[in-house]
């Protein structure tokens, strides 16, 4: 690896740091302005000695443009769950039938997967709770949540955001 990279991620880790800190702070006094580049040279050197800077960066696997109306879509969904939690809170009638399904996530790489897995949890009434390779344990509140991850809609919308 080249010296260049190297600097390149210090200094990509010494902006993120000033940056996050000044939105942090807000305060743009001299004094505090000294001590935060104090804090960031010091963060910096001690995680330089620790060796937790990545130089090698995993590829995503996923294309974030492909995630905009994705994203848009999970929010429908999730408003939808969300009224559907909320009635089924409100009136006693409505039934209320935990239960316990695996379902395939058809994803290939790990990070999609685990998009998809978050979605499911993201969605009033469902929650992924163990994610075993591309096998997913899904509790549900109602049988409403079972029937939409069996449609298979949203785990064929993650699936559209992975590079090809």
């Amino acid at each position: 690896m080249s010296d260049r990279i190297k600097y390149l991620h210090i200094t990509g880790l010494i902006i993120s740091q000033a940056v996050l800190w000044l939105l942090l702070s807000g305060h743009y006094t001299p004094l505090l302005l000294g001590l935060g580049s104090i804090s960031i040279i010091l963060v910096t050197i001690i995680s330089l000695r620790m060796n937790l800077i990545v130089y090698h960066q995993p590829e995503i696997g996923l294309q974030i443009l492909n995630f905009i109306p994705y994203g848009f879509w999970l929010l429908v969904e999730i408003l939808k769950s969300n009224i559907d939690v909320c009635k089924r809170i409100l009136n006693p009638s409505l039934p209320i039938n935990p239960s316990l399904i695996t379902i395939k996530a058809s994803q290939r790489s790990e990070l999609a997967t685990v998009a998809f897995a978050n979605s499911i949890t993201l969605t009033p009434g469902t929650i992924a709770i163990d994610v075993n390779g591309n096998m997913i344990e899904v509790h549900s509140l109602a049988d409403v949540g079972i029937e939409g991850l069996e449609t298979d809609e949203m785990n064929k919308r993650v699936k559209q955001a992975e590079i090809e």
